[in-house]
């Protein structure tokens, strides 16, 4: 993984703007080919209109002239779009790219991932029969593991994002272990779930008791190991992200303020912006540059960082690490992280 001078460059600078957002996700497509217990996308396919190519591209134009640094795209499975090779060389010229996969197309559509700088590979569980449960579909685990496989192959970078839940937690060391040794990073989501709202931007999950965490002493004892084995592993969440989560699940402390369309923003399928998917949507894409200083999204974010209803762990990430020091923060973390994946490549390509 080598940034090109001229990105590294581009994104330094705008890594350095005030009061500007650092991180975007932009939800490509509601359409998904797998049917995964702990979400609904699948189920809610009522409006799957989605952008073009080209106007996502001007999308993330205004993206860059406000000052992201980082974009994630998901959905759905983003993968499942004709155009998303366009797509992503065009973000990646730009900004730090990250795509998630549910495992099933990676492979089909290797071409198309070469430019970006990681591709995240959902898989919650090394016991296939378990995963295949979860994601809802026979064959998930195969396919999955086949792609971190074949893009390892193929010197795309590639790690693994289990969702850390009830049903997976006493596996979530020895998961990490695995890939780990492998020179395959880790970074987890959190299994949350949408709180019932008239309208949101993007619905993604309802309460499930099946997957919410009930055994916190054992949680708390995970977050402690991970934190341990950051020291010489290529696992992808911070120090003080895993000392919130712990706080969070053992104590029901919030160590953060949610800094949703301060530090962070979500696009979805048709270009409306919020400030995270279970808001209602406040901007257009295209609008953005006209409406980022407006005392509308100004009173938007005062709501926000009242907000205690959610604990996405995108959330709580770019929540706490806030602002260029913010930044700097982030980045040392990585460091190590970093230097692993140089090192995959650079294996790969002798």
């Amino acid at each position: 993984m080598k940034l090109p001078p001229r990105k590294v460059i581009s994104i330094l600078k705008r890594s350095l703007k005030p009061n500007r957002p650092y991180h975007a996700q932009w939800l490509l497509t509601r359409r998904c080919n797998y049917r995964c217990r702990g979400c609904d996308v699948w189920r809610e396919q009522e409006n799957v209109g989605e952008l073009s190519a080209s106007e996502i591209k001007k999308g993330l134009d205004v993206l860059q002239r406000l000052g992201v640094i980082e974009i994630v795209f998901s959905g759905g499975n983003p993968l499942l779009r004709d155009d998303i090779g366009e797509i992503l060389d065009y973000a990646s010229k730009h900004f730090i790219t990250t795509v998630y996969d549910n495992g099933s197309m990676a492979v089909k559509k290797i071409d198309a991932l070469r430019s970006v700088d990681f591709v995240a590979i959902s898989l919650d569980t090394l016991d296939e029969e378990k995963n295949d449960y979860l994601k809802g579909v026979s064959g998930a685990w195969r396919k999955a593991m086949k792609a971190v496989e074949k893009l390892k192959e193929e010197g795309i970078p590639v790690g693994i994002s289990p969702t850390i839940s009830q049903l997976n937690l006493y596996e979530i060391v020895e998961l990490t272990k695995h890939f780990t040794d492998r020179d395959v990073p880790v970074w987890y989501c959190l299994y949350w779930y949408d709180q019932p709202i008239e309208e949101r931007l993007f619905g993604i999950g309802r309460k499930n008791d099946e997957f919410e965490i009930s055994d916190k002493e054992t949680f708390a004892k995970v977050c402690e190991t991970l934190t341990e084995m950051k020291k010489q592993r290529g696992i992808f969440i911070t120090t003080k992200t895993l000392a919130a989560m712990k706080e969070l699940i053992l104590n029901r402390k919030r160590t953060w303020k949610c800094k949703a369309l301060r530090n962070f923003l979500m696009v979805d399928h048709l270009g409306r912006v919020a400030g995270c998917h279970c808001r209602k949507p406040a901007a257009s894409v295209f609008e953005l540059l006209d409406v980022w200083d407006s005392q509308k999204l100004d009173s938007l974010r005062r709501e926000y960082n009242k907000c205690d209803k959610c604990a996405y762990l995108c959330y709580i990430f770019y929540s706490i690490h806030t602002s260029v020091l913010g930044h700097m923060e982030v980045l040392r973390d990585q460091w190590e992280n970093t230097k692993m994946l140089l090192k995959q490549n650079a294996n790969v390509n002798t």
